[in-house]
């Protein structure tokens, strides 16, 4: 058997983070980008996995059973990450995994669940990472309304697909009728600049530098004062990420990107397993 430092150096085809972090991939539910998901996923090596909630979502299952095959292969991935791989997995409650409160905390060889985790970057700098739920007043007190709403958001995301085959066979991009409502609706703004502004207030109690979440589904790096707001997306609409790099600079990567970086590393590799090593050359050189 290897030992751990011999496999750490073994040459791979995979991209290399410290550390990522994925939240509200709704497995469970007809939209859930679930393929999309996994061909990143199977592209990607870090050291420390955050899943920042809403990742297997139980209140949908609880109405519909929508769990495919592809589902069931981003969790197996996700666990071979920590078994195999190496990774220190995190994993944030949401609102929509909210069994796992029952859990918490919990900490096994390489997986951890919890309500918050404060990530240290390579730089010494303190991010906050927690999903968010809980600065939304209508998750908190109105349960009922909340599942009215993500009802509500299921109908939208069905009309925005059959929206967005017109528009594909347009040749237009795609178009997400729910971040233009968050973006127009006087309300919805309201309660983004809110939610935001909160998750601020704690990050500085916290003596964090920064905030890492999730829950609205809208992908977000910018300063609120002095704290350094970050949201992950999602992976029904946005298929966005945060990644912090091996220099330990930190920002949301989208799946085109990723896509694009796995490829070229691929390529890479494969070119370097086909060009002669130099003890190989100089055998040939030898025996011509």
């Amino acid at each position: 058997m290897e030992d751990q430092t011999t496999v750490a150096l073994k040459p791979s085809h995979k991209i290399h983070f410290r550390t990522l972090v994925l939240s509200d991939l709704h497995l469970g539910t007809k939209d859930a980008q679930a393929r999309e998901l996994l061909d990143v996923l199977r592209g990607i090596r870090c050291d420390k996995l955050i899943l920042n909630g809403d990742i297997i979502d139980l209140w949908s299952l609880q109405r519909k059973n929508h769990w495919s095959p592809a589902h069931t292969a981003v969790v197996r991935r996700l666990m071979k990450m920590a078994e195999k791989d190496g990774t220190k997995v995190i994993y944030l409650r949401g609102n929509h995994d909210d069994f796992l409160r029952r859990l918490i905390p919990l900490a096994l060889d390489r997986i951890e669940i919890a309500e918050e985790h404060v990530h240290v970057d390579l730089h010494g700098r303190r991010y906050l990472c927690i999903h968010g739920d809980a600065f939304d007043a209508v998750t908190v007190k109105m349960r009922w309304l909340a599942v009215i709403g993500d009802i509500s958001y299921q109908v939208l995301l069905d009309i925005n697909r059959f929206y967005n085959k017109w528009r594909a066979w347009r040749g237009k991009e795609y178009y997400s009728l729910s971040q233009a409502i968050k973006a127009k609706v006087k309300s919805a703004v309201s309660f983004i600049s809110s939610f935001e502004e909160h998750l601020q207030t704690l990050a500085s109690r916290r003596g964090c530098d920064g905030v890492m979440c999730g829950h609205i589904h809208k992908a977000e790096d910018r300063m609120i004062g002095s704290v350094r707001y970050l949201n992950s997306g999602d992976w029904v609409e946005s298929l966005t990420a945060i990644v912090e790099e091996d220099d330990g600079s930190i920002r949301v990567v989208h799946r085109p990107e990723l896509l694009r970086r796995i490829a070229e590393s691929r390529a890479a590799f494969e070119g370097s397993k086909s060009a002669p090593t130099a003890q190989s050359a100089a055998t040939i050189s030898f025996v011509a």
